[in-house]
């Protein structure tokens, strides 16, 4: 059976405030569709994953997702279900995983338990017991109801895709809030599997924070340091920090000699345990010949995003007594900012000289050294 998992992301989020959607807000440093998209797309029974989103949110989803692979960005519609049907249009795989953008965090066996049932069910849905009193109010305190029996049912919701489909084309209710409210008015068969409390939806500036509280619980500090040393070397301009800085020497090196791209790269790396630049991206490859070093750089990124991990800051020292870094430091900060994906606020970029002192001080060449700090999951 093969499973496409689409992704909810359509709404404007307008409760919170901020003036961002919701879908698009950092939590750990990563928008929350994207930690949803990451969830779902390292499973291996999900062959393609798909996000619906809102008019005019292509731009924001384009870059909340960069460098993930996603089937389609889809534009979704007024109401949670025209903007399902539009996903489901697209989908032409046995079976379909529907999930909220705002439920970030999906374990894997989760999926595992959905998609297990769909031999002999129409579809599936993880849910939990209501452990509180659950009475009516108003104004006041009102009837207790009888709990038993009753579950609040979580995304993302399995289904056998036509049997979706159908169910969908027979809806003529008012707007459902998931799929197995469409998916049992009918007639399918949905089974109730086990559900996490990691898939509790964030919706308010409470959720956020507990959300954070609750990825931070899971994850540990990691710090490594990178160095770096180019000669002068031929003509410039010279590539510093991923920005071109006019000079009358270049720099020699295999790449194009980025000096403080290579020691942040290694600072990564390094912290992650990954080893260090030359065993990625060795010197004696031809195909590295030139390269943009900002290739070295996102590919550390990528690594650490694999790994579930997080870049909370990245700070740089460039070590020269020439070119002059301060008027390129800004855009540098923000290339570097661009190529991990993380904002300016977490990319710092420093200068200093070595007083006259060594080869930098002879004007030989240009050294830089980096520190970076990231949060990978606890080993268990």
């Amino acid at each position: 059976m093969t499973t496409t998992a689409l992704i909810v992301a359509a709404g404007r989020g307008e409760r919170l405030g901020g003036g961002i959607p919701k879908q698009f807000r950092l939590l750990g440093g990563k928008p929350l569709v994207r930690r949803a998209v990451e969830a779902l797309r390292s499973h291996p029974a999900i062959r393609s994953v798909r996000v619906v989103i809102g008019a005019g949110q292509l731009e924001l989803a384009a870059e909340a997702l960069a460098g993930l692979e996603v089937g389609q960005l889809i534009e979704g519609g007024a109401e949670r279900a025209d903007s399902v049907r539009a996903g489901l249009a697209t989908i032409d795989d046995d079976a379909v995983l529907v999930h909220d953008a705002a439920r970030p965090f999906c374990p894997s066996h989760v999926i595992d338990r959905l998609l297990a049932p769909l031999e002999f069910f129409d579809g599936a849905a993880p849910v939990l017991p209501v452990g509180d009193t659950i009475a009516r109010a108003s104004d006041r305190l009102e009837d207790a109801i009888d709990r038993s029996g009753v579950v609040r049912v979580q995304t993302p919701q399995a289904f056998r895709l036509e049997a979706l489909r159908e169910a969908y084309n027979q809806w003529t209710g008012e707007a459902p809030t998931d799929e197995t409210t469409v998916a049992r008015a009918a007639g399918m068969s949905i089974a109730a599997v086990q559900g996490d409390s990691a898939l509790e939806k964030i919706t308010t500036e409470d959720d956020f924070a507990r959300a954070e509280e609750w990825l931070s619980s899971r994850m540990t500090p990691r710090t490594g340091i990178g160095f770096d040393v180019h000669a002068f070397e031929g003509d410039g301009p010279i590539m510093m920090g991923g920005v071109e800085i006019p000079h009358s020497r270049g720099l020699a090196g295999h790449s194009d000699a980025d000096v403080a791209l290579h020691a942040i790269t290694d600072a990564l790396l390094g912290a992650a345990g990954l080893g260090d630049i030359g065993e990625h991206f060795p010197p004696s490859d031809a195909q590295w010949k030139g390269a943009s070093s900002d290739r070295f750089l996102a590919h550390a990124a990528s690594l650490i995003g694999d790994l579930g991990g997080v870049i909370d800051h990245v700070d740089c020292t460039i070590v020269c007594e020439e070119p002059k870094v301060g008027p390129h430091r800004l855009a540098m900060r923000d290339r570097v900012a661009a190529i991990l994906q993380v904002q300016r606020e977490q990319v710092s970029i420093k200068a200093t000289t070595t007083e006259g002192l060594g080869f930098t001080g002879r004007r030989e060449g240009i050294a830089a050294q980096a520190v970076a700090n990231i949060r990978l999951e606890k080993i268990r």
